[in-house]
């Protein structure tokens, strides 16, 4: 390192030019990027992957759907100020759309797969939780439930932080490696843990096990059921109907459902899972746990 008593032997440009150089490398490895994300899953491969050179915000409340929510123009102007802006792609946080947002700073994690997206037909409006009804329809969005897939949304994450702090390139690859590692290893356990069940026909109280159903080969046909509200005498009809062509035992439930509800199923011979999906920030460990509960739960309700 070059000090101010060594630059008596220099010119002194050339000193003031590479004390200067050596601020602003310091200055640079020390800043930390900031990147904001529109859903949960997102924010938790970020973090995975940029460990303490990045701050990663998902500002949605808790007890909203991420795929339906809109910001405010506060929170809007801070994922425009933002270094990243980490998008789902498939049609989610349609809210984008209608922002102005920086296209440099937008990076679609699923673009590399969008051939492989799936597209379905809009069913009945309803809502989670406080803000507008709305629908599931066109393009199904929940990615990251098919793992080798959510791997690819990581890997779009790791290059798009290289991109931005190429110094970092070396943590960003290690980490993303071990992430990887991960998602791997629950799509293997998964992979074994319903090994011949695409025999078996299966319920879901929302359509949005879509790219989980297809990976996996599962016989899943979807309802609009709420966990925690009893379902409608209509709604109990519809199910008793596809039954007739779709003999399913089991129902898989985003969140713990209600005993009614429970207990009603039970009554017609269908018991209930719960398969979190974890788009949202969960009360208690991260989206890894989650999912491993998710694996342990099938494998307790099918054994």
């Amino acid at each position: 390192m070059l000090s101010i008593k060594s630059c008596s032997h220099h010119p002194v440009s050339l000193c003031l030019a590479v004390l200067m150089m050596g601020i602003s490398v310091g200055h640079a490895a020390e800043r930390q990027l900031v990147v904001y994300t529109v859903n949960y899953p997102l924010k938790y491969f970020a973090e995975r992957i940029a460990g303490s050179h990045a701050k990663v915000v998902f500002p949605a409340p808790r007890d909203v759907d991420p795929a339906f929510w809109t910001p405010t123009p506060e929170i809007i102007v801070a994922y425009q100020t933002a270094d990243l802006i980490l998008l789902n792609g498939a049609d989610y946080a349609k809210w984008i759309s209608k922002a102005t947002m920086p296209q440099r700073k937008l990076v679609n994690t699923s673009a590399g797969f969008k051939d492989g997206y799936i597209t379905t037909a809009v069913t009945v409006s309803h809502s989670h939780g406080p803000g507008d009804k709305h629908a599931h329809g066109a393009t199904a969005f929940t990615v990251w439930l098919d793992f080798p897939q959510a791997a690819l949304q990581a890997e779009a994450i790791k290059n798009a932080l290289v991109r931005k702090q190429p110094e970092s390139e070396q943590d960003f690859v290690r980490n993303y490696q071990t992430l990887e590692q991960d998602l791997l290893s629950l799509d293997k356990q998964m992979n074994t843990t319903l090994s011949g069940m695409s025999q078996r026909s299966l319920f879901a109280s929302h359509p949005v096990y879509q790219y989980f159903s297809r990976r996996y080969g599962l016989a899943l046909k979807s309802l609009d059921w709420e966990p925690d509200t009893p379902p409608s005498e209509p709604q109990w009809n519809i199910l008793k109907a596809m039954r007739d062509s779709h003999p399913a035992a089991w129902m898989i439930w985003e969140n713990t459902p209600i005993v009614s509800s429970v207990l009603r199923l039970e009554q017609i011979g269908i018991s209930s899972v719960v398969f979190d999906p974890c788009a949202n920030t969960p009360p208690a460990g991260d989206w890894l746990s989650v999912m491993r509960n998710n694996l342990k739960n099938l494998k307790t309700a099918l054994r």
